[in-house]
């Protein structure tokens, strides 16, 4: 739940990396449309900062790497050669990054899509090694993220468990949110106008520490995509790191197509039940699978494709125990 207090105690050790740049670090695939932009913001977004950026490719087709050699002459580009996924991707820009002389003080992971307002860098960065309470600092910090719109996105959630997938089945995660027993989306606008520490956060921009990185070590690979920020903000809880909103940075993000489309709804909801198997016994990994095929049969029935493709899916005995790739 989120609250101002982290749910682990345990306080880790105070790493030595306090100085270099801030390594900003941005994963690829076929981006050519978006990354333009995103380069053309970034000195706004990181005023008040000394950074670095590093970009990983994931073997795009659309001259991407082209585009970034062009306008980001400056960049370290790493091109990872096969569509690794985006967890590989943010692993290589961290190797590279950690490859400079004198290494980084703190990483800031990036979607292409995102657009920060002034600052919303310094201000991120800034909130590292807080203090929270109850125990532990701020390992991981995120800001306030916008649709093109201008709409607040909801970014912060809860843990996953099995009551609060009956919630999100039952009554739908949005009218759920307002009810930590009952949803992970954090939906309470009061949460959104403080300081508030969550489980976890959406990936689509968010900074770590390097501490908070030395301990907690490398992003899982194996989800490919969706849940790896996710297995990540849980990681670093469980290491004292926590997950916090600083509500003064500010960001727009542009948005995927993984409610549309549905293969990435698909890896979006299976990779939600292989990540809570892996923290579970078997039999509540059962008990939660039954629960989220619920939510997608009963969406399904109104007729849309994403989560018909999904409930099929979790219904299989195989596709669990498949390999995430592209």
């Amino acid at each position: 739940m989120p609250s101002d207090s982290t749910a682990s105690d345990n306080t880790p050790s105070t790493g030595t990396a306090s100085t270099g740049p801030v390594a900003v670090l941005v994963v690829t695939w076929n981006s050519a449309r978006v990354i333009p932009e995103f380069l053309a913001s970034l000195p706004e977004g990181m005023a008040g900062v000394d950074w670095r950026l590093v970009v990983a490719d994931n073997d795009s087709a659309d001259g991407t790497v082209d585009l970034v050699r062009s306008l980001a002459p400056e960049a370290t580009v790493v091109e990872t050669g096969r569509n690794a996924g985006y967890a590989a991707g943010v692993n290589a820009a961290l190797a590279a990054a950690a490859g400079w002389d004198g290494g980084f003080r703190a990483a800031l992971v990036c979607n292409p899509d995102i657009r920060m307002r002034r600052g919303c860098a310094e201000l991120l960065v800034g909130a590292l090694g807080d203090p929270v309470h109850g125990g532990g600092r701020v390992g991981i910090s995120v800001p306030l993220l916008y649709e093109e719109d201008g709409t607040l996105h909801y970014s912060l959630r809860r843990e996953s468990r099995v009551t609060r997938a009956l919630g999100e089945a039952v009554i739908g995660n949005r009218r759920a949110g307002r009810f930590p027993r009952w949803s992970e989306l954090v939906t309470d606008p009061s949460a959104y106008g403080r300081r508030t520490v969550a489980d976890w956060a959406t990936g689509a921009l968010m900074a770590l520490s390097r501490e908070c990185l030395e301990v907690c070590g490398a992003w899982d690979e194996s989800f490919f995509l969706y849940s790896e920020e996710t297995e990540y903000c849980l990681r670093a809880g469980d290491r004292g790191f926590a997950t916090r909103l600083e509500p003064a940075a500010s960001a727009v993000h542009l948005g995927g197509d993984s409610q549309v489309s549905p293969r990435l709804w698909t890896l979006l909801t299976l990779n939600r039940v292989r990540l809570y198997g892996r923290r579970h016994s078997a039999p509540a990994t059962a008990a939660f699978r039954a629960a989220v095929l619920l939510r997608e049969t009963s969406r399904a029935a109104l007729g849309r494709p994403a989560n018909r493709a999904a409930a099929r899916a979790l219904a299989s005995r195989t596709a669990l125990r498949a390999t995430p790739g592209p």
